[in-house]
């Protein structure tokens, strides 16, 4: 199971962000990721700075038949099509896709740790995770991802639109 979690706070021209984030998931089959599952959309205050804009979050399960180095450079190309601009940790962004866990792969490696080594902590994800499909268990803890969200400690107001 390929897990990848969807984000945006900036809608870039786009009427909100769920129009920005349902526009870039339906680029994923194009890039060779065609698409199993998808969450609903979720809100959360923007994290760590709470001023900023707030946040829309998801996540899907993706079919993907390449590596995940593959995998990680076809959501970089479908983030800059939304001129996805990296400057600051945390800063706002118009897309952030992140590569969440790779099937059961265990990765650290310079540009690619799997899985997400922060994912488990983030209620803006595991929450949407656990919403289809609750019983996927993180490749290390071996924990659900409906247990992870209930004790998630980031982002704790994430709920679904």
């Amino acid at each position: 199971m390929v897990v990848i979690a969807l984000g945006s706070n900036l809608a870039a021209g786009f009427a909100s962000c769920e129009a920005l984030l349902e526009t870039a998931l339906a680029r994923f089959p194009q890039a060779g990721l065609p698409v199993l599952a998808r969450s609903g959309w979720w809100r959360s205050t923007a994290w760590p700075d709470p001023t900023g804009p707030q946040y829309r979050n998801g996540v899907a399960v993706v079919e993907a038949n390449g590596d995940p180095r593959a995998v990680l450079e076809a959501l970089f190309s479908i983030e800059a099509t939304f001129s996805r601009v990296r400057s600051a940790r945390n800063a706002p962004r118009t897309l952030d896709l992140d590569l969440i866990a790779h099937g059961r792969e265990l990765i650290d490696a310079p540009g690619l740790v799997l899985p997400h080594p922060r994912a488990h902590e983030r209620r803006f994800v595991m929450g949407p995770l656990a919403e289809i499909a609750p019983d996927w268990r993180h490749p290390v803890s071996g924990q659900t991802a409906a247990h992870l969200a209930e004790k998630a400690t980031i982002g704790r107001d994430a709920q679904p639109l």
